[in-house]
């Protein structure tokens, strides 16, 4: 799921507590009210102030992550679009390359110059010792390069 989309449902659940939060409040108000008779001296105030503060203190946190998580982008698709921007004219001489090479490269045209190797796995319906073959000898014809990116590896057309 999109950052996006989880930021506005960590906001949305922080509305939820902030309803759920007057309600509580205004019943324990009314409780209170009715049942303390020593007027405003009473403990049960000081106690309502501290879940009062203690309630708010965890929405506002609650409604931060979720504008955290709403305006952080995912690093990796960053990286992807930052290289398909360079690499959109691209274009390479596949004489020379054989079927696989020849495919990898189309994929890689196709999705303006960088790709996942796990996609291209899939796309590809190679197996990793396969795909690892088939990047490595297209890296040493220097025609593309991979970054790693936590557990998975980008693989770039080279400008």
């Amino acid at each position: 799921m999109e950052n996006k989309k989880v930021g506005w449902m960590i906001l949305g659940m922080s509305v939820v507590m902030i309803i759920l939060f007057l309600i509580f409040n205004f019943s324990l108000n009314k409780i209170i009210t009715e049942t303390c008779t020593h007027g405003p001296d009473c403990a049960m105030y000081d106690t309502m102030a501290i879940q009062f503060w203690i309630s708010v203190t965890v929405i506002i946190i609650v409604a931060a992550i979720g504008l955290f998580i709403m305006f952080s982008k995912p690093e990796e698709k960053t990286i992807i679009k930052k290289v398909q921007e360079k690499n959109k004219t691209k274009k390479i001489d596949k004489s020379k390359l054989d079927n696989q090479e020849k495919a990898l490269i189309e994929i890689l045209e196709k999705e303006s110059g960088a790709i996942f190797q796990a996609t291209l796995m899939e796309r590809l319906d190679i197996g990793k010792v396969g795909i690892t073959r088939l990047l490595d000898k297209l890296e040493a014809k220097q025609l593309i390069e991979r970054k790693r990116r936590g557990m998975n590896n980008i693989v770039i057309l080279k400008p």
